[in-house]
């Protein structure tokens, strides 16, 4: 699950991963709007009218120079002008201009950063009467040309400008500006502002417009005022905003709220300003706190899966994607920007993670359930095969008992003899299959007593050898070490007794099945039993002794089987503290050697 979280965060810090964020932001702003208040400025427009009237883009300074003349009479806390003035006009129209100015009080100028890196800034003339020129700059995202945040300042070689809402506001708080590297003093107001760099947008702001309910900032074009003067009114104590609403101005940006449309540039300035004076602020939530909840949500998801299963479990996990997408809507309720993608990536991983590893998990039980009941009814298919034999002739032997009540002493005694050697046989079938499963579980302790090697095998071979003469195969034992050996005598016999018996069985008529010892000079006892049979190859010497396990060759060959045998052979030896060696080769035979410990 932490993999979930470490993804999620990868990819949100990405361009694409940016983008949503921000259209998750563009829908939150839209969403959950702030409470309407009274506005503290008012825009005085040069809109399509105004332009007409003063004759177009040239009559803008004599538009300019009659609104703010028509307003002073209402006493405007301050006057932001958003016109660059850059270049002088004809002398009576910027004498009329500069009799405005000087009649302004706190009255702030616009300056535009040049391309490069140079100010384009009001004429003396103009600038002389200026609190302060600000500038006038957006910042736009490089996908979309949203502008979600404004730059409070702006460097342009060693002369740095904050912006012109920045400034008006700090011209009617009548304060200077202090700064710290997470936020900037004006008076009384705090104005969460990280310093990034000292070159680019070294500060932002996120503004937050005027919700719909307040149908907008209020809004006079100076061609307004010119029918009708007692409009002037509404100007009084407010801090004044002058620039074009025109849309031929082209002065329009994209706004969260814009959803297609433009907003002027003049009305963002005043929607700054707004924010600066209702200390409406909307603050980044530290990079800690989402890297947190994205390692929360992931351990969320994986409990969820750990603990439960089923429809409670994923209607848990629906209830965790759902919490990964309030998070971030609360956090705006409190004016605090949360990250959407990070949180609701992170959960979404993490619930198909948890999810696809508690369905593997149920396979791998289902599949371990399977296994368990096929052992076992495979060992029941063993325990009735092995077991068939000794059965058939304590039938057989009862049957003819009991038929034939007049039969010879001798014969009677022959068949109770068999009777009794064939019950004695089941029994050690029976316990030596429940020793082995036992022994497997750890569930018993081996019996410790010491024996001769050459007696256990030659006690096997006897046995085997009835068994191999119906397939007119010889079973050659080589001269063997006196060695003796130590542990369960039976298993270790039903070991070697396997082995045989496979060899033969697996043997065409007429071959040898030869058993021999190699010397070991590491104390260990080989002993080996070597067949001229049907062989495997690597892949099937690989498996052999897995439960259940036939190779194609023996399933094949006709003979019956369970492929139990030898996983028993290979659980035995190694109770003993012993390994056993397999060498084949199909159609040359194969040979197993048993390594054991000689007894101390």
């Amino acid at each position: 699950m932490p993999a979930s979280a470490l993804l999620a965060l990868t990819l949100s810090s990405t361009a694409l991963g940016h983008q949503f964020d921000n259209y998750a932001y563009d829908f939150l702003f839209r969403l959950i709007q702030p409470a309407p208040w009274k506005p503290g400025s008012v825009i005085l427009a040069i809109d399509e009218e105004t332009l007409r009237r003063y004759g177009g883009n040239a009559g803008i300074r004599s538009a300019l120079a009659d609104g703010i003349a028509k307003i002073q009479p209402a006493h405007p806390a301050a006057v932001a002008v958003d016109v660059i003035l850059a270049e002088p006009s004809t002398e009576e129209i910027d004498a009329r201009l500069e009799a405005a100015f000087a009649g302004t009080r706190n009255l702030v100028l616009a300056s535009y950063l040049l391309e490069n890196n140079t100010w384009n800034d009001p004429i003396p003339r103009f600038r002389k009467y200026a609190f302060a020129t600000g500038h006038v700059q957006a910042s736009f995202d490089d996908y979309d040309s949203v502008s979600r945040e404004v730059p409070l300042m702006k460097v342009g070689g060693h002369d740095r400008r904050w912006s012109l809402a920045l400034d008006a506001f700090r011209a009617v708080q009548r304060a200077q500006i202090l700064e710290s590297p997470q936020d900037l003093q004006v008076g009384a107001v705090t104005i969460p502002s990280k310093l990034r760099d000292f070159t680019v947008d070294g500060r932002t702001l996120r503004v937050r417009y005027p919700p719909v309910a307040m149908g907008g900032l209020p809004r006079v074009s100076i061609a307004e005022l010119d029918r009708n003067p007692s409009l002037v009114s509404r100007f009084a104590g407010q801090v004044v905003f002058v620039g074009e609403t025109a849309l031929a101005a082209g002065d329009s940006w994209s706004t969260p709220y814009s959803n297609g449309k433009t907003t002027p540039g003049i009305e963002m300035h005043a929607s700054e300003y707004e924010t600066l004076a209702q200390r409406n602020f909307l603050v980044d939530a530290p990079l800690l706190p989402v890297i947190g909840f994205c390692f929360l949500m992931a351990a969320a998801a994986g409990l969820i899966f750990f603990l439960g299963s089923g429809w409670v479990a994923n209607l848990e996990a629906m209830g965790l994607v759902l919490l990964s997408q309030i998070t971030p809507a609360l956090a705006f309720r409190n004016s605090v920007v949360f990250a959407w993608l990070p949180g609701t990536l992170t959960a979404a991983l993490s619930v198909a993670a948890a999810a696809t590893w508690r369905h593997l998990i149920v396979r791998r039980e289902l599949a371990r359930a399977e296994q368990e009941k096929t052992r076992y009814q495979k060992a029941m298919q063993f325990v009735t095969h092995e077991m068939r034999t000794p059965l058939t002739a304590i039938q057989g032997s009862s049957e003819l008992i009991s038929r034939y009540g007049q039969m010879p002493e001798a014969k009677r005694k022959q068949m109770a003899e068999l009777i009794n050697a064939e019950s004695k046989r089941l029994a050690r079938m029976i316990e030596t299959f429940l020793s082995v499963e036992r022994l497997s579980a750890g569930q018993m302790e081996m019996k410790q007593e010491r024996f001769p090697l050459p007696e256990l095998v030659e006690r096997c071979t006897e046995r085997a050898r009835a068994f191999a003469e119906r397939k007119q195969i010889e079973i050659d034992v080589e001269a063997l070490p006196a060695d003796e050996l130590s542990g369960d005598r039976e298993l270790m016999e039903y070991a070697v007794y396997n082995l045989l018996t496979n060899a033969v069985k697996y043997s065409p008529a007429l071959t040898r099945v030869r058993v021999f010892s190699e010397d070991d000079k590491g104390g260990k006892v080989r002993l080996s039993i070597q067949d001229q049979g049907i062989g495997m190859d690597k892949k099937e010497v690989s498996r052999i002794f897995e439960k259940f396990y036939r190779t194609k060759r023996a399933e094949q060959s006709g003979e019956a089987g369970t492929g139990i045998g030898l996983s028993i052979v290979e659980q035995i030896v190694t109770q003993h503290g012993g390994t056993i060696h397999v060498e084949s080769e199909p159609g040359k035979g194969s040979r197993f050697t048993l390594i054991l410990k000689r007894a101390s």
